[in-house]
Protein backbone atom coordinates (compact mmCIF):
# COMPACT_ATOMS: atom_id res chain seq x y z
CA UNK A 1 0.00 0.00 0.00
CA UNK A 2 2.67 2.07 0.86
CA UNK A 3 4.71 2.49 -1.85
CA UNK A 4 2.43 1.29 -4.72
CA UNK A 5 0.74 4.01 -3.32
CA UNK A 6 -2.94 1.67 -3.17
CA UNK A 7 -5.15 3.13 -0.28
CA UNK A 8 -8.21 1.09 -1.87
CA UNK A 9 -6.51 -1.73 -0.27
CA UNK A 10 -6.96 -0.23 3.61
CA UNK A 11 -9.98 -1.25 4.56
CA UNK A 12 -9.00 -4.71 3.80
CA UNK A 13 -5.94 -3.97 6.23
CA UNK A 14 -7.52 -2.42 8.83
CA UNK A 15 -10.08 -5.26 9.65
CA UNK A 16 -7.37 -7.51 9.02
CA UNK A 17 -5.10 -5.73 11.60
CA UNK A 18 -8.18 -5.71 13.70
CA UNK A 19 -8.86 -9.18 14.16
CA UNK A 20 -5.69 -9.57 14.75
CA UNK A 21 -5.83 -10.35 18.04
CA UNK A 22 -2.16 -8.29 18.48
CA UNK A 23 -3.46 -5.64 20.96
CA UNK A 24 -1.10 -3.03 19.28
CA UNK A 25 -1.74 -3.35 16.07
CA UNK A 26 -5.87 -3.34 16.79
CA UNK A 27 -5.14 0.06 18.21
CA UNK A 28 -3.39 1.36 15.78
CA UNK A 29 -5.81 0.43 13.01
CA UNK A 30 -8.61 1.53 15.30
CA UNK A 31 -7.08 5.18 15.27
CA UNK A 32 -6.82 4.65 11.72
CA UNK A 33 -10.52 4.52 11.58
CA UNK A 34 -10.67 7.92 13.20
CA UNK A 35 -9.86 10.12 10.38
CA UNK A 36 -10.18 7.61 7.80
CA UNK A 37 -10.31 9.96 4.98
CA UNK A 38 -6.59 11.45 5.64
CA UNK A 39 -5.15 7.91 6.11
CA UNK A 40 -6.72 7.15 2.42
CA UNK A 41 -5.56 10.41 1.00
CA UNK A 42 -2.31 10.10 2.26
CA UNK A 43 -1.93 6.52 0.94
CA UNK A 44 -3.07 7.53 -2.61
CA UNK A 45 -1.42 10.86 -3.41
CA UNK A 46 1.74 11.39 -4.63
CA UNK A 47 2.20 14.55 -2.35
CA UNK A 48 4.57 14.22 0.84
CA UNK A 49 5.80 17.00 3.42
CA UNK A 50 9.39 15.42 2.37
CA UNK A 51 11.23 18.79 1.96
CA UNK A 52 9.36 20.90 4.55
CA UNK A 53 10.32 18.29 7.14
CA UNK A 54 13.67 18.44 5.40
CA UNK A 55 13.97 22.50 5.70
CA UNK A 56 12.51 22.12 9.34
CA UNK A 57 15.20 19.74 10.54
CA UNK A 58 17.66 21.65 9.28
CA UNK A 59 16.51 24.69 11.04
CA UNK A 60 16.24 22.86 14.57
CA UNK A 61 19.58 21.64 13.98
CA UNK A 62 21.18 25.00 13.91
CA UNK A 63 19.04 26.19 16.47
CA UNK A 64 20.56 23.59 18.43
CA UNK A 65 23.75 24.43 17.18
CA UNK A 66 23.45 28.06 18.54
CA UNK A 67 21.46 27.27 21.88
CA UNK A 68 22.61 30.14 24.30
CA UNK A 69 24.98 31.78 22.02
CA UNK A 70 23.32 33.97 19.81
CA UNK A 71 20.06 36.14 19.53
CA UNK A 72 17.37 35.72 17.27
CA UNK A 73 18.98 37.87 14.69
CA UNK A 74 22.04 35.64 14.28
CA UNK A 75 19.75 32.69 14.10
CA UNK A 76 17.98 34.01 11.02
CA UNK A 77 21.27 35.36 9.54
CA UNK A 78 22.56 31.91 9.14
CA UNK A 79 19.25 30.25 8.21
CA UNK A 80 19.01 32.60 5.00
CA UNK A 81 22.79 32.00 4.21
CA UNK A 82 22.53 28.28 4.71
Amino acid sequence: MLTELDGNRLPEWITQAMTSGLRGISTFANALNSDYDAVEAGLSTPWNSGQVKGAVNRIKMLKRQMFGRADFHLLRTRVLLA
